[in-house]
């Protein structure tokens, strides 16, 4: 099988009954790893709410989940906007029900050069890659306390780990992402919310295709994994449903690395 269209197929991968009615949050929903995000927990029978400024992208992922026990809701919603954050959650809460799942996925990888930064592009990096995912685990408390529990996925990073060049704020922000989850597990703990960082290496998306992945790309892809083949959306999307679970009960503060190996 050729290692740039390796797929598993989804029939054959585990299934999690307890995520079954639960309603889940995505951010950064429309395309890319936020789109698989919401496709597995809505074949999985969850009632699934995403986020994002991609309303032709949005659409045409409803249009592929149709056939779900659920189709997902779908709210325009620049996250860096908290205002309007705040409102599409409450929105979210109200058609679907307390939301017991958060997955804070949105973020923009944009390249940029250090010596050239301005203090607008540094604040609109931080709102885009880290400050909505603070305000929408703070929307969410509420309801997960109320239900008994719950779970928060926070996005990670490898690129800041291996110390990539290209894109510093992005680094930094992704990097603080852990900070967030240790600096929020003993405190939600108490009330049996989880949160974990999910960390991916490169994940081999359309943008990424399209934009960065040249000869040069494949072949530190094929030196750096351990495993061969690149990482797929699906990956990802299998750990978050383990994590949303109630099979990661006494899982949390901690970081799941999905890399292929690479870190």
């Amino acid at each position: 099988m050729r290692e740039d269209i390796e797929h598993t197929e989804t029939a054959s991968m585990a299934r999690y009954p307890s995520l079954a009615g639960r309603t889940v949050l995505v951010t950064g929903g429309a395309t890319g790893i936020g789109a698989g995000f919401v496709a597995h927990f809505a074949r999985q029978g969850a009632r699934v709410a995403f986020l994002d400024i991609d309303d032709a992208g949005a659409q045409a992922l409803q249009a592929t989940l149709a056939d779900a026990e659920h189709v997902p809701l779908y709210r325009h919603c620049d996250a860096t906007d908290l205002e309007a954050l705040e409102t599409a959650i409450a929105e979210a809460r109200a058609q679907l029900g307390p939301i017991t799942v958060l997955v804070n996925n949105a973020a923009n990888d944009v390249r940029h050069r250090f010596g050239q930064t301005t203090a607008a592009e540094f604040e609109r990096n931080i709102a885009v890659n880290l400050r909505h995912q603070y305000f929408a685990t703070q929307s969410v408390v509420g309801d997960m306390r109320a239900a008994g529990g719950g779970s928060v996925i926070c996005l990670g990073s490898t690129g800041w780990m291996i110390k990539n060049a290209g894109y510093p704020m992005y680094a930094m922000a992704k990097s603080a992402v852990h900070g967030l989850v240790n600096g929020l597990a003993r405190e939600l703990g108490a009330d049996r919310i989880r949160i974990n960082a999910l960390v991916p290496g490169w994940v081999i998306t359309d943008k990424q295709r399209r934009l960065w992945l040249d000869d040069a790309g494949k072949a530190q892809i094929a030196q750096s994994q351990c495993l061969p083949g690149y990482l797929q959306v699906e990956d990802l999307a299998r750990m978050a449903l383990f994590l949303a679970a109630d099979d990661s009960r006494m899982c949390t503060g901690q970081q799941f690395i999905v890399d292929g190996g690479w870190v």
